[in-house]
């Protein structure tokens, strides 16, 4: 047990396919090897979903505390247990309401140190709002609880980190958001993310620039000579492997993607349409820059395929693995720094 990383899952929107990806990754025998998953949830909506996703195999041992949770087996704390109305596929006031039960019971026992790291099942932000949620979504409510002060919304499918500076925003309040503060405290995040959670000790980071080919040298916007270089040009200084700032369409369509450790984007979409086109139903959403280890899968709650035994567990099943991967090499990481004279080993 001493060994084993004791993973917490929220089950998201009832009315989604989370339970169902949720269920298809923990029927894989490999999450057993070294971590202990236990599912914040209710037994009745679990059934449901086994039922519906056709799962007539998957078992799991309720427990009531995270501390009873038993390894090679799924486990479940029934986080309410009053019957609930599941309405696959529909946008209610239900999917929010036992969403946030689930993500509070999960994010208490966090932060009370009854399991180790967290992976969140899809939440619908307009559901979990109607139900009295404060906050945009899961990751500013988890900075809350943690009391970070800033995130880095990290996309990760294998050696493919993509990160972002602006995150959900509407595109037309971007330009005004990158300043060379931001673009300097997401690339800081970065480093620090690659070299704790990926142990990179020299990592190479490619900057995107905010317009179409990166302004065309002031042609067509002056960010990047003006914000964005100037930033790159700092800490290169410092001795960091900064690179940039390139055009977003033609380096998503080229082989530097492949000689880069991550990739620093301005936007939102700028950023996650390169991602989703090369790892589309693989990636991992990783929230950097907290005290906490949090994955979830790169994909939403799916109303339109709930409960049709459509959804892949890719993108959960590697969430999963991930949270338990940058998990251990956190741990790593502080056991190489106790000693400097202990030389890290990584793949630079």
């Amino acid at each position: 047990m001493a060994n084993q990383i004791k993973v917490g899952i929220t089950i998201g929107d009832i009315n989604g396919v989370g339970l169902e990806v949720i269920i298809k990754a923990l029927s894989d025998a490999k999450v057993y090897s070294n971590s202990i998953p236990i599912i914040y949830g209710s037994s009745k909506s679990v059934s449901f979903h086994k039922k519906a996703s056709q799962q007539d195999e998957f078992n799991y041992l309720a427990v009531k505390d995270a501390s009873e949770a038993k390894p090679k087996k799924v486990n479940l704390i029934n986080c309410w247990t009053e019957e609930v109305s599941i309405v696959l596929g529909e946008k209610n006031a239900n999917g929010g309401k036992y969403a946030l039960l689930s993500l509070e019971a999960a994010m208490a026992d966090l932060k009370a140190g009854k399991i180790d790291v967290l992976v969140t099942a899809p939440i619908n932000k307009d559901c979990v709002k109607e139900a009295g949620f404060e906050f945009a979504g899961h990751t500013e409510y988890l900075a809350h609880e943690t009391e970070a002060e800033d995130v880095l919304m990290f996309m990760i499918a294998d050696e493919l980190r993509v990160g972002v500076v602006t995150g959900h925003v509407p595109l037309k309040d971007v330009a005004a958001l990158i300043t060379p503060e931001a673009v300097e405290k997401k690339l800081r995040m970065m480093l620090k993310s690659l070299r704790q959670d990926f142990l990179i000790n020299k990592p190479r980071i490619a900057v995107l620039g905010l317009n179409p080919h990166a302004g065309d040298r002031g042609t067509i916007g002056s960010e990047e000579m003006e914000i964005i270089n100037p930033v790159i040009t700092k800490l290169r200084d410092e001795g960091e492997l900064i690179y940039g700032s390139y055009s977003a369409d033609g380096f998503f369509g080229s082989s530097n993607v492949k000689i880069f450790d991550a990739i620093l984007s301005m936007y939102h979409d700028q950023g996650l349409t390169g991602f989703k086109s090369i790892s589309f139903d693989e990636g991992v959403n990783y929230t950097a820059g907290l005290s906490i280890v949090r994955t979830s899968p790169d994909h939403g709650t799916a109303y339109d395929i709930a409960g049709k035994n459509k959804a892949s567990a890719r993108s959960f099943r590697n969430a999963y693995f991930l949270a338990c991967d940058v998990h251990n090499r956190r741990e790593q990481y502080k056991e190489l720094h106790k000693n400097p004279l202990q030389k890290q080993s990584t793949k630079k």
